[in-house]
């Protein structure tokens, strides 16, 4: 078999060797073409046909086929990752640059015995960048007036663009540029969750979301983009650009009074509609009130979402979740959130484990009484459990992957839920080399080749999340862990509206947390998701965290930058898992350093992934770390510091108020409260908590004592209650259960309460 795939499998940082790349041939520009074959053909050729002109042929050299993955070290996902990297055979050949205009080719195998395959003509055509229109950019201010003219550079905050180009076949525009311009002193932050840095002046960067398994930091890839940023300094101002399809920015990196920003589209080559671009003006909260006033503001959630969450991979059976709980209690540390994520039988992700039932072969929903549950199964007693845990003040969240699993090939229960979303009309499609329509099979490594419900769309969605109503409605569940929103691959996706996947597939997280928070709402509950993935307009769905990482130093930063991005972005409701969630376990120091920072971050969370129940246990929990490192000292400090966390919680509640009417965030970089001060710049890491709180987490090992910038005004070390003024940077002591918190002096003896229990 040859196989040519000209988009190939969608993977939008590594292209395929079958493919053709890149996508649509660029002027001027390497072109290079590829198959993939099975067995071991002697030679293969392309022929490319172009106008008048006679075939062409050129040799194409043998390639190892690309992994499409991602670097692992180990881990739940390695099994699937050494399966994608398994090479089979495929031929490339490089263009200097492509032919002008129309061109066709098809690649030709010659296999030993002389056997020839061909493969059917493939016809593309040739773009090539011309400048456009300044008007091709639509620019809005933060009022809603249009203006279809730039203006001078000096007037960002009215849609000052330059150097309009658009990428033009002739027939279709598929990409536009354009630059804004950035002052001597300006700063750039935002993107959505960014773990690399928080200034992003010198930087370049897309916004694709992708399941980047750990390593976010380092590929600078992330779960949670959002083409919209502040830039400080100035007149301070912001820009959203207007789109669900990728985007990339250059900022200051090749030049460093301009801003890059190229975007993708899929306009007919006459079409003057263009690109749309927000601009706001005004302070960071300010600029960020007006994006979310466009873009969907967040929901206030209910104060036990900042009691501590717990859960762990392993904890896959009611006794062994019942007794980690009780395990908390008799250790005196208090815990408000249980998810559990290995719950299900893990082909429907709607039946506990080990339940017996008749199969629905309709695949319509279930109720609570279609169920029994035996005494020796892993769930004997679902709803005994939640109401058990209830009564002891502890929320239960389900884990949940927004799939139907094909591998191995479905029976039962699973089998008729995919035949009727195939029946019902609810699965995202596929474009199939003829032109036709064919269920889209996941190209991930996660469940590879899985089915994929389209919950954008609200039919469909309802149709999924109808399967699920019985664990809210009358098991009792209180929220769902939304996992795995980024499985959506590849521009030949169509959707249920008839959009396709460059433009529809960023926004799938998005319609996947609403589509659960809706579910909640409806049952009585409070809209409680939390999610790793999200686009424009996640803030208004839920909370998040920052993904899966290792439990090291470095992953540390990168997630408490990433919360900061976030936050900048317009999300309330942040977490990450404390002191990473993979690989082994991490010392004490660094363990208790995160748990320590954590109790200053909205969402307080630990979680350890699957370790295939192998000893020693890589759990996360306090008496487990303890165990591992021998160090007993680890339960009583997170005691004291889980118990500072509950004396927060009504701060945390007020101030998450505050953020949801103000649009100052919860967690938030110092930039929204110091606009003015330049050596904030010089401590990235540190945050205002609401109004009062500064944190500054220590985020290396072996500190004794921490730098601190306090800027200006009165402060209280919530510690010592000593009294600093500043601007001034203090070399704050730092015994490893603590981060150096400092409180507004006006505010003290109304917060002293919440740090004077803590020895």
């Amino acid at each position: 078999m040859i196989q040519h795939r000209p988009v190939g499998a969608g993977h939008p940082y590594v292209p395929d060797t079958e493919q053709r790349w890149p996508v649509h041939p660029v002027a001027g520009e390497q072109l290079r073409l590829g198959v993939r074959c099975s067995g071991q053909p002697s030679s293969v050729t392309v022929e490319i046909q172009h106008g008048e002109e006679p075939v062409r042929i050129q040799a194409l050299f043998p390639v190892v086929r690309s992994s499409r993955g991602q670097s692992v070290d180990g881990g739940h996902l390695a099994a699937a990752q050494a399966r994608q990297n398994r090479t089979s055979g495929g031929w490339q050949v490089e263009l200097s640059s492509p032919p002008a205009g129309e061109f066709s080719y098809r690649f030709v195998a010659v296999h030993k015995g002389r056997k020839t395959e061909v493969t059917r003509w493939f016809t593309t055509r040739t773009a090539q960048w011309r400048l456009a229109a300044a008007s091709f950019i639509r620019c809005e201010d933060s009022v809603g007036a249009w203006s279809s003219t730039t203006v001078s550079p000096g007037e960002p905050t009215d849609g000052a663009v330059s150097g309009v180009e658009v990428l033009d076949d002739g027939q279709r525009i598929w990409r536009v540029r354009f630059a804004l311009p950035l002052k001597p002193g300006e700063h750039v932050v935002g993107f959505g969750e960014r773990y690399d840095r928080l200034d992003q002046v010198g930087a370049t960067l897309d916004n694709q979301v992708f399941e980047q398994y750990k390593s976010q930091g380092m590929h600078r890839r992330t779960y949670f983009p959002i083409p919209f940023a502040h830039v400080i300094g100035g007149d301070g101002w912001g820009f959203h650009v207007r789109t669900s399809r990728r985007v990339w920015f250059d900022i200051g990196a090749s030049r460093r009074d301009r801003i890059m920003v190229e975007a993708e589209s899929d306009l007919p080559s006459g079409d003057e509609t263009g690109l749309h671009v927000g601009f706001y003006q005004g302070m960071p909260s300010e600029v960020l009130d007006a994006f979310l006033a466009e873009t969907g503001r967040p929901q206030e959630l209910p104060a036990w979402v900042f009691k501590l969450w717990a859960s762990g991979n392993e904890w896959n059976s009611q006794s062994e979740v019942m007794r980690q709980i009780d395990l908390h209690q008799r250790h005196r540390i208090p815990v408000g959130n249980v998810v559990i994520e290995a719950w299900s039988d893990e082909s429907t992700f709607t039946i506990f484990r080990d339940a017996r039932y008749q199969t629905h072969e309709d695949g319509s929903p279930f109720h609570l009484t279609d169920f029994s549950f035996p005494p020796d199964g892993a769930w004997p007693d679902p709803k005994g459990m939640v109401d058990t845990l209830h009564e002891q003040g502890v929320r239960v969240h389900l884990w949940q992957i927004p799939l139907m699993k094909m591998r191995p090939h479905p029976q039962g229960q699973a089998k008729a839920d995919a035949e009727a979303a195939l029946r019902d009309g609810v699965l995202v499609s596929e474009e199939a080399p003829d032109g036709s329509l064919r269920p889209y099979r996941n190209r991930g490594w996660w469940f590879p080749l899985a089915l994929m419900p389209d919950l954008t769309d609200e039919r469909a969605a309802r149709w999924w999340t109808d399967r699920r109503r019985y664990l809210v409605d009358e098991i009792g569940v209180d929220g769902f862990k939304t996992d795995g929103g980024e499985h959506a691959w590849g521009p030949d996706l169509v959707y249920l509206d008839g959009r396709g996947g460059a433009e529809k597939n960023n926004t799938y997280p998005v319609g996947y947390a609403a589509a659960y928070g809706r579910l909640l709402s409806e049952c009585g509950k409070a809209p409680v998701t939390f999610s790793r993935s999200g686009y424009t307009g996640s803030s208004a769905h839920g909370a998040f965290w920052a993904g899966d990482e290792n439990s090291t130093w470095e992953a540390f930063r990168w997630s408490i930058m990433a919360g900061l991005n976030a936050a900048a972005s317009g999300v309330v409701y942040w977490g990450w898992d404390i002191a990473g969630f993979s690989g082994p376990t991490p010392d004490a120091e660094l363990y208790i350093r995160a748990m320590a920072a954590s109790a200053f971050v909205p969402i307080m969370q630990y979680h350890s992934e699957f370790n295939h129940h192998r000893r020693p246990s890589r759990d996360r929990t306090p008496w487990n770390i303890a165990a591992q490192t021998g160090d007993a000292a680890v339960i009583g400090e997170v005691r004291q510091i889980v118990e500072l966390r509950e004396r927060l919680i009504p701060y945390l509640a007020a101030q998450a108020r505050a953020a949801v009417t103000t649009s100052k965030p919860l967690m938030r970089p110092m930039f929204f409260d110091f606009v003015d001060d330049p050596v904030i710049w010089e401590h990235p890491l540190q945050w205002m908590l609401g109004d009062d709180l500064l944190v500054t987490p220590v985020l290396e090992p072996g500190a004794n004592d921490w730098p601190v910038y306090l800027p200006r005004g009165s402060w209280v070390d919530a510690w010592c209650g000593e009294a600093v003024q500043g601007p001034v940077v203090v070399a704050s002591q730092t015994p490893r259960h603590r981060v150096p918190v400092y409180v507004r002096a006006d505010r003290w003896a109304e917060l002293r309460s919440v740090f004077e229990h803590t020895v």
